[in-house]
């Protein structure tokens, strides 16, 4: 059987720390909360960029960041169930738009479809 060589894989088949990241967090009362994201399908994941720059060009200036080792991410993704650690992502999805008040006159149905919609 022939050994997979991890640098002509996309994939490598063994995990390795990836060394000290930033990771993208939200200020609060008690300090820093990591951020999670959604993946396209929906599951959770912990995101980190190997360069600040990275991290700007991907979620913009003003976002807080800390350092962290990979593994010291896992271990505090873990507890709440999410497993899957992404590292430098390309992509992000606009922030969520606040959701129009009820109170604009339209039909029950349209509010609820705009949830789910928009």
């Amino acid at each position: 059987m022939a050994d997979i060589l991890c640098g002509d894989d996309p994939e490598p088949s063994e995990r390795f720390p990836a060394g000290p990241l930033y990771v993208p967090v939200r200020p609060g009362h008690r300090g820093c909360a990591a951020r999670f994201f959604r993946t396209p399908l929906g599951d959770r994941t912990a995101v980190a960029f190997t360069s600040e720059d990275r991290l700007r060009a991907t979620l913009g200036a003003g976002q807080p960041w800390i350092r962290l080792a990979e593994p010291a991410l896992r271990a505090l993704s873990a507890p709440l169930g999410v497993t899957t650690l992404t590292v430098d992502p390309r992509f992000s999805a606009p922030a969520a738009r606040a959701q129009a008040p009820a109170s604009e006159g339209r039909p029950a149905a349209a509010r609820v479809a705009a949830l789910w919609i928009g």
